[in-house]
């Protein structure tokens, strides 16, 4: 009878770390399992779906989402949150604009100027004026759109097409595809959060920001960091809009913070802060990119015909059922 209990015991225990095992690669790589099954999902059912015309179309549309969930995920892995990268995407996309007579090279380094610009303004109020992340960049969500309307004279301004424009809107920048180029900035962003002391530092904020201020970290300075990154990436983020549709338009780019926070937050970060990887949060981009290619490709076929509005109903639940999921498991890796 010893035996036979300590045998259930052990299969019992067994069973218990399998399940703590499996839980806890689902909310680490949840997104990349759920990723991988679309994909096969595509393969079989759409004849088309993996063809090297609609990879590099998923691709080249997802890279300024990509962009912006980049620089979101160091925001929210502080514990704080942007709400102005919509609208800064849209008013840098007027600067580039306008300051495309000048050449593509002088679009980019003023729209990175006015990201950097916006980005450090709304560090600098959270950090030293101790506004909360909330408040302080909803409040740049709001006047970032005005001043869009305001430099584009309440209507859209057209870029001065050349070779270089007209090849960034075929998802080519300077001879190489962008998709290279938003790997090679998560690339260079997971470098940063896993191997210096800056990354190391990002996550002690979001842990506990009092802690990290009693180790004498200057999370001032840190929190200035994580929004001026952000900043430059929303203002790069406008160029590519600019890039796509020949115009500075102050009305684009609604919602696109919400698209970005989704990203971060299905690739498995916390908007607690202090947990969360660079490189979840753009296979949290994918997913939500592959999802709406799969929807427009089971219209093509004619069994359902869903709308750009029911599209967006499918984003928010497919959102919800994500962070629901995700605060059960790290409510029960609490416990």
């Amino acid at each position: 009878m010893a035996d036979i209990s300590t045998t259930e015991a052990n299969r019992s225990n067994w069973l218990a770390t399998v399940w703590s095992r499996s839980k806890s690669i689902l909310q680490r790589q949840g997104a990349l399992i759920a990723l991988v099954l679309l994909v096969l999902f595509g393969l079989l059912r759409y004849d088309n779906f993996f063809s090297t015309y609609n990879f590099l179309t998923v691709l080249s549309y997802n890279t300024t989402f990509g962009l912006i969930a980049l620089g979101m995920t160091f925001v929210i892995m502080t514990g704080g949150i942007d709400l102005s990268v919509g609208s800064l995407a849209a008013l840098c996309s007027v600067v580039a604009a306008l300051a495309s007579p000048y050449g593509l090279l002088a679009a980019i380094g003023a729209a990175a100027l006015v990201g950097l610009l916006v980005g450090f303004f709304n560090g600098w109020v959270i950090a030293w004026l101790r506004i909360p992340p909330f408040l302080a960049t909803l409040a740049m969500l709001l006047a970032a759109r005005g001043l869009a309307l305001v430099l584009a004279k309440d209507a859209t301004v057209s870029v001065n097409a050349t070779q270089d424009w007209a090849a960034l809107s075929q998802g080519i920048l300077y001879g190489i595809p962008l998709p290279v180029f938003l790997l090679l900035a998560y690339a260079i962003g997971s470098i940063v959060l896993n191997f210096t002391r800056f990354g190391r530092h990002i996550l002690s904020v979001g842990g506990n920001e009092e802690a990290a201020r009693l180790m004498g970290l200057p999370v001032e300075r840190i929190i200035l960091a994580v929004y001026v990154i952000s900043g430059v990436l929303a203002g790069l983020a406008g160029v590519l809009l600019a890039g796509q549709t020949f115009t500075g338009s102050p009305n684009e780019g609604v919602g696109w913070e919400l698209t970005a926070i989704a990203a971060v937050v299905v690739g498995g970060t916390l908007l607690t802060g202090g947990m969360g990887s660079v490189w979840t949060s753009l296979v949290g981009t994918l997913l939500l990119g592959l999802v709406f290619n799969l929807l427009n490709f089971e219209n093509g076929l004619g069994f359902i015909s869903l709308g750009v509005s029911w599209q967006t109903v499918i984003r928010g639940a497919f959102l919800l059922i994500v962070v629901l999921l995700q605060s059960r498991l790290t409510r029960n890796r609490k416990i």
